[in-house]
């Protein structure tokens, strides 16, 4: 329960009740041992997957998510949720930030013209089954199709759960030699599926063989694990990645309700291991696509030690129509956040462009006119400036330095 003074700060200022942190509870699983409970292993065995249970713990059901439950959790992305993270669902919000993100909707079912089952173009970038080469560098290595929750706007909803009957499965040694035949690729992004729901061994396997390949240089795995299962986060996990340096981590937060006491305390863990953090939003109707939500956010992360990292524009996933806010909207609250808080704190605004032509970055204007001399630019309150353009400065009237080192450093 919050003291009165949080209570009092939350009216007077909600940002400050959305960056406030809380654990997320016992809630419907409160007679559940401390041992069974911090145990990630029983998490995933008691997810919530069946429309039966979801009826029995959430009475307040929608016409809509009843319907979204049996038909699109059967045929498109099957449902499974944590208990520990369907305890920050409020029932009584069929709004609900975190309600919308993992519960099925009727909507799902239908799809817009526009829509696509691989909307970033990833199976015809795919040179061996489970590898992704969009970019000249890095790959994208896909370990498992199996995640601890199921966010409904999943890009890969073709592949995880396989509920559409995909039949995804990797082939680590294809993989592997592909990335150790291709000297060009230096960056390695495990991903799935949820690579952090392997085990211990297996995840230490790979790790092991990728480091092994000399031109590989930067390890990265992508991960929802320690936002839907921070019980994962073990002192033994996390002691196994410092090994595979430099390794870095990227979570998926989408609100900041999202960030408990035991997501803090996961990824302090995965800190105090030397793994930098990093986060992807993405950015989604009545979850977080207005700017207070989203400085809170930002600000909260950065108070868990992650940078704010990207601010996916909802990909043209099937079915995720009722989820996609507007790039207007998304332009807004970049503007909103620029220049208003810390510069740690401001995510790049992306659109992964349809098809498979990678991240492109979408930015206000701030340029506002161009010449051969000079350009014009506003700052984040409003305010033109003009910088002139850099231009050759002939031989015979450039200024010696030898003589004076203090040009251009303004001290001794």
């Amino acid at each position: 329960m919050q003291s009165d003074s949080t209570a009092t700060e939350g009216a007077q200022n909600p940002s400050a009740s959305l960056k406030s942190f809380r654990s997320a509870g016992r809630g419907y699983w409160h007679n559940v041992s401390d041992f069974d409970w911090n145990d990630w292993k029983w998490q995933l065995k008691h997810r919530v997957t069946t429309i039966a249970q979801l009826e029995r713990l959430m009475p307040t059901l929608t016409p809509e998510e009843r319907a979204g439950a049996i038909l699109a959790g059967e045929s498109k992305l099957a449902m499974a949720i944590t208990p520990y993270f369907f305890n920050l669902i409020d029932p009584s919000d069929e709004n609900c930030p975190v309600r919308r993100q993992v519960i099925p909707r009727l909507e799902e079912t239908t799809t817009a013209p526009w829509e696509m089952l691989d909307p970033v173009g990833e199976d015809s970038h795919s040179p061996v089954p489970g590898l992704v080469h969009r970019y000249p560098d890095r790959v994208l290595f896909l370990v498992t199709d199996r995640c601890a929750a199921y966010c409904r706007y999943c890009t890969r909803s073709r592949l995880v759960s396989n509920a559409s009957g995909y039949d995804f499965h990797p082939e680590f040694e294809r993989q592997i030699a592909y990335i150790a035949e291709n000297p060009g690729i230096r960056d390695v992004l495990l991903s799935g599926g949820d690579p952090l729901l392997l085990s211990d061994d297996k995840l230490e396997f790979l790790l092991r063989r990728l480091r092994a390949i000399p031109h590989v240089e930067f390890l990265r795995i992508g991960s929802r694990v320690p936002v839907f299962l921070p019980q994962r986060i073990t002192p033994e996990l996390c002691a196994m990645l410092r090994r595979f340096h430099p390794l870095f981590v990227s979570i998926h937060v989408n609100h900041p309700r999202e960030l408990t006491t035991e997501v803090r305390d996961a990824l302090g863990r995965l800190s105090d291991a030397g793994v930098p953090l990093g986060n992807q939003s993405v950015l989604l109707r009545h979850v977080n696509d207005d700017l207070e939500t989203m400085k809170a956010l930002v600000q909260k992360l950065l108070m868990c030690r992650v940078k704010p990292y990207y601010l996916y524009q909802c990909d043209l996933i099937a079915g995720s129509a009722h989820l996609r806010s507007t790039v207007t909207k998304g332009l807004e609250i970049m503007d909103g956040l620029r220049g208003h808080t810390t510069g740690y704190a401001v995510p790049q605004y992306v659109i992964d462009a349809p098809g498979g032509g990678g991240k492109v970055p979408i930015n206000p204007g701030y340029i506002l006119r161009k010449t051969a001399d000079k350009v014009i630019i506003r700052n984040f309150e409003g305010q033109v400036f003009e910088y002139p353009e850099a231009t050759p400065v002939a031989p015979q009237t450039a200024r010696r330095v030898e003589s004076d080192p203090c040009v251009g450093c303004g001290k001794d």
